[in-house]
């Protein structure tokens, strides 16, 4: 059975992140844990982490029912801030063979900005597949 970690936190309901997970179920037998890292929900200048973490769970519960309904097992936390560390601390309960990484376009995307492809692929041993939502998927900024 293959093992997936998928790490996303604005994309998890993606269309281009649903066709990735679709593509892997076709395969065989898949096993994916979802890891999203808590990103703050910034009003002005603040940012409550209660409201962050509930819209992150929200969003992690809603892909963990897409995926079990596709046919494969899943399971999920709320991650570290910063994506690779929370990789990191995934990988020390859950092995994989491949981890997704979902983000949203270039310009918006602040895991872009801050090159955690790369980053994350100097970190882990896994191949790292970079899934990149299209502009039209990307929320509206709250204020």
């Amino acid at each position: 059975m293959r093992s997936y970690l998928i790490v996303a936190n604005q994309t998890l309901a993606s269309p281009a992140l649903s066709v990735e997970v679709a593509k892997r179920i076709a395969e065989g037998p898949s096993t994916f844990h979802v890891v999203v890292p808590l990103t703050p929900i910034v009003h002005r200048l603040t940012w409550d982490e209660d409201e962050s973490r509930r819209a992150a769970q929200e969003r992690l519960d809603a892909l963990l029912e897409h995926v079990r309904t596709a046919g494969a097992e899943a399971s999920g936390e709320i991650g570290d801030p910063d994506p690779t560390a929370a990789v990191r601390d995934a990988q020390r309960s859950v092995e994989v063979d491949e981890i997704i990484l979902s983000t949203l376009p270039a310009g918006i995307s602040r895991w872009l900005g801050q090159d955690v492809p790369s980053r994350l692929r100097g970190s882990v041993t896994q191949p790292v597949v970079v899934v990149t939502a299209a502009p039209e998927e990307a929320p509206v900024p709250r204020r």
